[in-house]
């Protein structure tokens, strides 16, 4: 198979496996999305969508969290890990929505990325499911994936970003980032992972990948 052949089996087969795509995160609107998003880093969605619900009981505004303080924010995300981080982020970020966006969620990467503790990838995941804008997230099973299957050099999250948009059509982006974070959960792993259930690594994956994984089987 050439390139453009082992892009179109990654799209035929996600599209088979995922025809439908919801949002791992649960959220009722672009701010919540965002709160969501932000928690999310080096945590799970599962224990994320714990925890959002006790603090949007308390604030699912900038206006209603901005009367909490950074500590009470921290009291209740606690169990999704780097709290102090979080909690500070989630209190400026507010904050800087009511001054200068009249409490609304900007729909353009520059503003959000100037938010407290928003990198690239929150503000792509914004951007994309909140706003329908094409992005392509890389979070680490994207980043994992587009390894195995050779359609990167895992050098960094950048580039695995540049070489999704580049090989996939920008049309697909928003569902097929969400397609590859399922495929990886399921069939392809970091831990525990079997080549044999891989139907995408096993029919387009790095050579190198697959033949360390038969080494350490033997």
């Amino acid at each position: 198979m050439n390139k453009a052949e082992k892009v179109q089996f990654v799209i035929d087969t996600l599209e088979q496996l995922y025809p439908e795509t919801p949002i791992p995160l649960d959220h009722t609107d672009p701010y919540t999305l965002l709160i969501a998003v932000l928690m999310s880093a080096q945590s799970t969605d599962e224990r994320v969508n714990k925890i959002t619900p006790l603090l949007f009981k308390e604030a699912d505004n900038p206006y209603d969290m901005v009367k909490l303080t950074v500590d009470e924010i921290r009291e209740i995300i606690k169990p999704v890990g780097l709290s102090p981080m979080k909690s500070k982020g989630i209190y400026g970020l507010s904050k800087i929505l009511i001054e200068q966006h009249n409490g609304e969620v900007p729909q353009n990467f520059e503003d959000l990325e100037a938010l407290p503790a928003v990198g690239h990838k929150t503000a792509s995941v914004v951007m994309s499911q909140a706003f329908n804008v094409p992005a392509f997230p890389v979070d680490t099973h994207i980043h994992r994936l587009m390894f195995r299957w050779n359609l990167s050099n895992g050098k960094s999250v950048a580039q695995t970003e540049k070489d999704a948009k580049r090989l996939f059509p920008r049309e697909l982006w928003n569902k097929l980032h969400l397609q590859i974070i399922y495929y990886g959960r399921e069939y392809s792993p970091a831990r525990g992972w079997k080549l044999e259930n891989d139907i995408i690594t096993s029919t387009i994956g790095r050579k190198t990948v697959i033949d360390e994984y038969l080494k350490k089987k033997k």
